[in-house]
């Protein structure tokens, strides 16, 4: 009877308990701060920007320069005188160097006949005279001296346009005479203008030809 108890309480012993998860290890310090350092110092690249445009122009799409505007005179048309300058093909400014000294000669000679005309009392080619000179001094845009010339055409006529009158002849006459002073005039201005542009600029070009 003895043994059974002793058997039986050997079969009832509580087995052992069961022994705990592992606790996970917190990251190290040194790790951690490792990869902040890293981080620190490579930074994020920075968005990439287009460069700016170039300033720079296709120098043979500029437009011919001239002298500075304020000095350009009131009895020139400048923008004709530019349209002119265009048809040059390079800055020596050949071509229209010599259309513009033509038209020089023909305008001395036109002043001439002019003066012939005047003494002879010829309307007829006095209004011819100034119809020839207006054409020509209108290709160079030398407005004033156009003008002036209109004005002995039609007085060669024996009319006043703006006016809407007929003139007499000896009106006609002493109103071409006083207009021919004003017209000469006019034209002696420009003449020295457009041979000191032609100066300036046509030296200038040949020097920077030579420093090239």
């Amino acid at each position: 009877m003895a043994v059974t108890k002793s058997t039986s309480s050997q079969q009832k012993s509580p087995s052992p308990p069961p022994s705990p998860d592992p606790i996970p290890k917190p990251p190290s310090k040194s790790t951690t701060s490792n990869d902040q350092d890293s981080s620190s110092s490579h930074p994020p690249p920075k968005p990439s920007t287009p460069p700016p445009p170039s300033s720079k122009t296709d120098s043979t799409s500029q437009p011919v320069e001239i002298s500075d505007s304020s000095e350009i005179p009131d009895f020139i048309d400048f923008s004709i005188f530019e349209q002119i300058l265009e048809l040059d093909e390079d800055d020596t400014h050949d071509f229209s160097k010599t259309m513009t000294d033509a038209f020089f000669d023909q305008a001395e000679t036109t002043f001439d006949e002019m003066d012939t005309a005047l003494l002879n009392k010829d309307l007829k080619k006095l209004s011819s005279l100034g119809h020839f000179l207006k054409g020509s001094s209108a290709a160079l845009g030398l407005s004033k001296v156009q003008a002036s010339c209109e004005k002995i055409q039609h007085y060669g006529l024996k009319r006043d346009e703006e006016a809407s009158v007929d003139l007499t002849e000896e009106d006609s006459l002493s109103r071409i005479k006083a207009l021919r002073e004003q017209v000469k005039l006019d034209y002696d201005i420009a003449e020295k203008w457009l041979k000191n542009w032609y100066t300036a600029n046509v030296t200038a070009a040949s020097g920077d030809e030579e420093d090239s």
